[in-house]
């Protein structure tokens, strides 16, 4: 029996899953990525100055983290010193984005895969967002529209959170997170001039000259987005996993981790991160080699070789090759399929033991779960590792603002060259995220994005292994294979991208 879900709802883009499902098991999955972008050809000719800002378009949820990698491999085409306040910005404008992406996934993107939103038609108290969210729904409901109330109805059928205070708590907080996730993007705003698309990120530091009064406006609104995390957030999330603990078992990627490490401790992009970079190949961790991904490209709709390194991309777009089925890319390293994002994140660096926060969080939050940290490779692992993720970002942006010398420099003073070659990694809050840029004659000769959910959402490469979302999907049970709401929590898990995907 064969079955398309898509396209899929609550996430950025245009993606369709198509299933082959036997005796209520999924035996195949492929993920269709359904446009064509092509930023690297945008980019080809212009001033390298440019691409930062091109690049933050790709996206508009996660956009600093396109100008940060581009800053990041221009700086090493340039040769770049950052002056320290430079890179302090850099990552206060990243690290408050995560928080917000964080919210937004959970609350706005996959809460509503587990809260039952009907519990509110049953609330009796005075709350003024809880009144008007069942009055309006009560509205909807007896107006006959095809897809009333929107978009909380309608659902999926299958089980969904029985607690009926636990429920309307939940969408108490969703209301709430939309508020929270402004102090996020205001905190970014402060020092990346708006969001989304940031106009101060730039290779050699940051154009915002920092002031006392930037700090405390942003270090008040990341206290009250941390207050959020800790009380709200993570709770609901330790609720959905009480509620539904057979999902620490499902939607386990079949393949590797990969992390290119985020928010650096030092001026230089190769500095020690916070989160550590790495891989995990069949339970060993190595550094990351960029020379060892290649993108294969049998079943993408593009008719370039196939296999070739970041440096070497090409793209040729094909909307009738044979046999291809998305316009994603098939990224592999060292020739296995990863998965990138929060637990391959949280992974590596647990892995390593870089970070003894992480460590700590990991270790207390497994214990409450009677879980291990296998078990982050899962749907409600994916949940879990941002949450932790947000707790650990949250507390490092404070401590970094206290860092801030308002009487130093934020740019370095340079002329551009007049060729050079240079690669850019950081995490987005999606996974790793790597920009190459080759410059000739004062202008961008080659460009090429590795992104996320191109890691993620890709269809199978040229030894027909599949992507890291299809292998999560393949194997799993679905009681209603016409609708497939285990399919969707998968899906959900990963926080999708499909515009960065199709770049």
């Amino acid at each position: 029996m064969k079955v398309d879900i898509g396209p899929v709802t609550r996430l950025e883009g245009h993606l369709s899953i198509h299933t082959t499902v036997e005796d209520n098991i999924i035996t195949d999955a492929r993920s269709v990525g359904e446009m064509f972008r092509g930023f690297e050809v945008i980019l080809k000719g212009r001033d390298p100055l440019d691409a930062q800002q091109i690049t933050q378009r790709i996206c508009g949820v996660c956009p600093y983290a396109h100008a940060i990698a581009s800053s990041y491999a221009q700086e090493n085409a340039y040769n770049l010193k950052v002056p320290a306040n430079g890179r302090i910005m850099h990552n206060l404008i990243q690290g408050a984005n995560h928080l917000y992406d964080y919210l937004l996934q959970f609350y706005q993107l996959s809460a509503l895969d587990f809260i039952d939103v009907t519990a509110i038609l049953q609330y009796t108290g005075s709350e003024p967002d809880l009144v008007r969210l069942r009055d309006w729904v009560k509205a909807e409901l007896a107006s006959g529209k095809p897809f009333p109330a929107a978009p909380f109805l309608p659902r999926l059928s299958g089980k969904y959170l029985e607690d009926t205070d636990l429920n309307i708590g939940a969408l108490k907080h969703y209301m709430e997170s939309l508020e929270v996730q402004k102090k996020a993007n205001k905190a970014s705003a402060i020092f990346g001039g708006k969001f989304p698309h940031a106009t101060t990120i730039f290779p050699g530091g940051c154009t915002q000259d920092p002031n006392i009064d930037h700090i405390s406006s942003y270090q008040s609104l990341i206290r009250d987005v941390k207050e959020f995390i800790h009380q709200k957030y993570i709770p609901d999330i330790l609720a959905v996993a009480a509620g539904f603990p057979e999902y620490w078992e499902i939607g386990q990627s079949k393949g590797g981790f990969l992390s290119f490490g985020l928010l650096p401790f030092g001026p230089e992009s190769d500095s020690a991160r916070l989160f550590a970079p790495g891989a995990l190949l069949n339970g060993s961790i190595s550094p990351v080699d960029f020379e060892a991904i290649k993108e294969d490209v049998k079943y993408s709709r593009y008719s370039s070789p196939s296999g070739l390194k970041v440096r070497e991309g090409t793209l040729t777009p094909d909307p009738h090759k044979a046999s291809a089925y998305s316009w994603v890319k098939a990224p592999r390293y060292k020739g296995q399929m990863v998965e990138v994002g929060p637990s391959a994140r949280i992974l590596v660096d647990y892995m390593q033991g870089n970070n003894p926060t992480i460590k700590k969080l990991v270790d207390k939050f497994a214990g409450l779960a009677g879980i291990g940290a296998a078990n982050l490779n899962s749907v409600l692992g994916r949940h879990l590792c941002r949450a932790i993720s947000a707790v650990v970002i949250a507390d490092f942006v404070l401590a970094e603002t206290e860092r801030i010398d308002p009487s130093a420099p934020s740019m370095a003073v340079y002329d551009l060259p007049e060729s050079g070659e240079g690669f850019g990694a950081t995490e987005a809050s999606r996974g790793a995220l790597l920009h190459y840029i080759k410059v000739k004659d004062y202008k961008i000769d080659h460009y090429e994005c590795v992104v996320p959910t191109t890691w993620n959402c890709s269809p199978k490469d040229d030894q027909d292994r599949p992507g890291a979302l299809e292998s999560a999907l393949i194997g799993t049970r679905v009681e209603t294979p016409e609708e497939q709401i285990e399919s969707n929590r998968i899906v959900h898990s990963f926080d999708p991208c499909l515009a960065c995907a199709v770049h």
